[in-house]
C-alpha cells in the first residue's frame, strides 16, 4: 500500500505515461516524414499523377500525426512545472535553453514547410513545394536534436557547475553542455530508430493493400521505398547501437550493470534470455557467453567491469541503495530492445529481397502479413530502449557520469514537487488514460479511414499548378477535417 501513496513513484508513472504516449506519433512523424518526401521526389521527377496521389496521402497521414504529437508533447512540458518543480529549478539554467532552441529553431521550421504541403501545390513552383518535403522531415530531425540535447545532459552532464548555494546547476559552456558525452551516440541510435519505424509502418500500409488487391502500382513502389529505407537504417543500427553502448559503458556504470544483471565485478557475459534474480542477486539463464558484454565494450573477453555492490560502495554512488534498483526490469526491456533488433533485420532482408526479385512479395501472403505486423518490432524496441535509457539511470534524474563535473547530479526524489499529494496524482493519471485514450480512438479511426480510401488520383493536372490545376489547394485540410468529424460523429453514437 506504501507504493499508493508514494508521490515520487506516481509522478514517474504519470511522467511515463505521457512520454510513452507521446512516443507513439514522434517515431510516425519522424519516419513517415522521410517517406513523404521520397514520394514528392519521386512525383517531382515522374510528373505522374498517381505518384502526386501518393505524396497526398502521405501527407494526410504525417498531418494527422503531427497534430496529436504537437499536443501530448505540450503535456509533458506543462508537467515539469506542475510534478517537477525542483528538478525544474535545479537545472532550470541548462534545460529551458535547448527546449526554447527546439520551439523556434525547429518547431517552427517543421510548421512553416508543412503549412506549404497543405496549402501551396499551386502557390509555389514545383521545386520548393518538393524542397519544402524535405524540410519539414528536417524539421522534425532538428526537433528531435535539441530534445535529445537536453535528455542526454541529464544522462552525461557537461558545460555546468552548481552554484555557490549548492541547490542548482548553471551553465558555464553551452557547447560543452549541447555537446556532452553522449549526445551524438544517442541523436543518431534514436533517430536511425524512428527512420525503422515509418519504413515498417510504410511496408505494413503496403503489405495490406497487397492483401486486399488494391492500388496495387502504390503498393508496390511503397514497398520498394520501404525495402529500401528499411534495411539501410537496420544495417546502420549495428553502428549507432554499438556507439550508444560504449557511451554507457564509459559514463554509466551503475546502469550497465543493471543492463546484464551484474552484481559483483567482473568480466560481464552476454546474455540471450534470462530472469534477473534479485533476492539472490543473479541472472538465471539457459546459457550465457562468458565475458560477452566485455568483449563487444572492449574486444576482449576478460576486461572486469565494477558490479553493483561495489559501485554503491563509491563516494559517486553512495546514494544507490542495490536492493532497491529495478534491475529485473532493466535487464528485460535491454534483452526485449535487442531481440526486437533481431526481428527488425530478419523482416528487412526477406522483404527487401522478394520485393526486389522480380516482385514475388505480391504472390506471398505470408510475408505481406508479416510486413502489415512488423511495425510491432521496432515500436516495441523503441518503447523498450527508452525504459532501458531512463529507468536505467535510477535513483538519479541527473546522473552523475564519470566525466560529469563534480556535484551535478540529482536524485529523483529530490526533483519532485513538494505540493503536489497522492491523491491529486492518482485523480489525474486516471484522466490522463481516459483522454489518452478517446484521442488514441480517434487517430486510429482518422488514419484507418486515409488508409481505406486510399491513394486517389485526381486527374490530370490535378496537382501540378504549372499543368493547369483546378482542384482547390485546402483539399488535404478539407479531408482531414472530414474525416476527423466523421470519427467523432460515429463515436458519439
Amino acid at each position: 500500500m506504501e507504493a499508493f501513496a508514494d508521490v515520487a513513484l506516481l509522478s514517474r508513472i504519470q511522467f511515463a505515461l505521457t512520454v510513452a504516449y507521446h512516443f507513439l506519433f514522434v517515431p510516425l512523424s519522424i519516419g513517415l516524414g522521410l517517406i513523404l518526401a521520397i514520394n514528392e521526389t519521386r512525383y517531382y521527377r515522374s510528373r505522374k499523377e498517381e505518384d502526386a496521389a501518393a505524396t497526398k496521402f502521405w501527407v494526410k497521414v504525417f498531418t494527422a500525426t503531427f497534430a496529436i504529437g504537437v499536443a501530448t508533447g505540450i503535456t509533458m512540458e506543462f508537467s515539469f512545472g506542475t510534478n517537477w518543480a525542483n528538478y525544474s529549478r535545479f537545472v532550470g539554467d541548462i534545460f529551458g535553453a535547448p527546449l526554447a532552441a527546439e520551439a523556434l529553431f525547429a518547431f517552427f521550421l517543421e510548421s512553416v514547410f508543412l503549412g506549404v504541403l497543405l496549402f501551396g501545390r499551386k502557390r509555389v513552383s514545383p521545386k520548393f513545394y518538393m524542397v519544402s518535403a524535405w524540410f519539414v522531415w528536417f524539421g522534425s530531425c532538428l526537433s528531435a536534436l535539441w530534445i535529445l540535447i537536453a535528455n542526454s545532459w541529464m544522462q552525461t552532464p557537461a558545460g555546468g557547475e552548481l552554484n555557490a548555494a549548492g541547490n542548482e546547476a548553471v551553465i558555464t559552456d553551452f557547447w560543452s553542455a549541447a555537446f556532452n558525452p553522449s549526445i551524438f551516440a544517442r541523436y543518431t541510435h534514436t533517430v536511425d530508430a524512428l527512420l525503422i519505424m515509418g519504413a515498417f509502418v510504410a511496408m505494413a500500409v503496403a503489405g495490406w493493400y497487397m492483401l486486399k488487391h488494391r492500388h496495387s502500382d502504390f503498393a508496390m513502389k511503397t514497398m520498394r521505398i520501404a525495402a529500401v529505407v528499411g534495411i539501410v537504417t537496420s544495417c546502420a543500427m549495428i553502428v549507432f547501437a554499438h556507439a550508444s553502448a560504449v557511451v554507457v559503458w564509459e559514463e554509466q556504470p551503475t546502469k550497465l550493470a543493471m543492463m546484464e544483471g551484474q552484481y559483483e565485478t567482473e568480466a560481464p557475459p552476454l546474455y540471450a534470455i534470462g530472469i534477473v534474480d534479485e533476492e539472490n542477486q543473479q541472472v538465471i539463464a539457459p546459457f550465457a557467453i562468458p565475458g560477452g558484454t566485455s568483449f563487444l565494450a572492449t574486444g576482449t573477453f576478460d576486461t572486469e567491469y565494477p558490479g553493483l555492490n561495489d559501485l554503491a560502495q563509491t563516494e559517486e554512488y553512495s546514494d544507490m541503495v542495490v536492493e532497491d534498483l529495478p534491475v529485473g526490469l532493466v535487464f528485460q526491456s535491454y534483452h526485449i530492445m535487442v531481440a526486437m533488433y533481431g526481428l527488425i533485420m530478419i523482416t528487412s532482408i526477406l522483404v527487401l529481397i522478394f520485393t526486389f526479385k522480380g516482385g514475388r512479395i505480391r504472390q506471398m501472403r505470408w510475408l505481406q502479413w508479416l510486413a502489415v505486423l512488423s511495425p510491432i518490432w521496432p515500436f516495441i524496441a523503441i518503447q523498450t530502449g527508452w525504459i532501458t535509457a531512463e529507468v536505467g539511470r535510477q535513483p538519479w534524474v541527473v546522473y552523475p557520469s564519470v566525466s560529469g563535473p563534480d556535484g551535478v547530479s540529482l536524485l529523483t526524489v529530490d526533483g519532485i514537487s513538494m505540493s503536489v499529494s497522492a491523491p491529486e496524482l492518482w485523480v489525474t493519471l486516471a484522466l490522463f488514460v481516459v483522454v489518452y485514450l478517446v484521442l488514441l480512438i480517434g487517430w486510429a479511426r482518422v488514419i484507418g479511414r486515409f488508409i481505406k480510401e486510399g491513394p486517389v488520383v485526381e486527374g490530370t493536372g490535378a496537382l501540378d499548378r504549372q499543368l493547369g490545376s483546378d482542384v482547390d489547394d485546402e483539399v488535404v485540410v478539407e479531408d482531414v477535417v472530414i474525416v476527423a468529424e466523421d470519427a467523432a460523429a460515429k463515436g458519439g453514437e
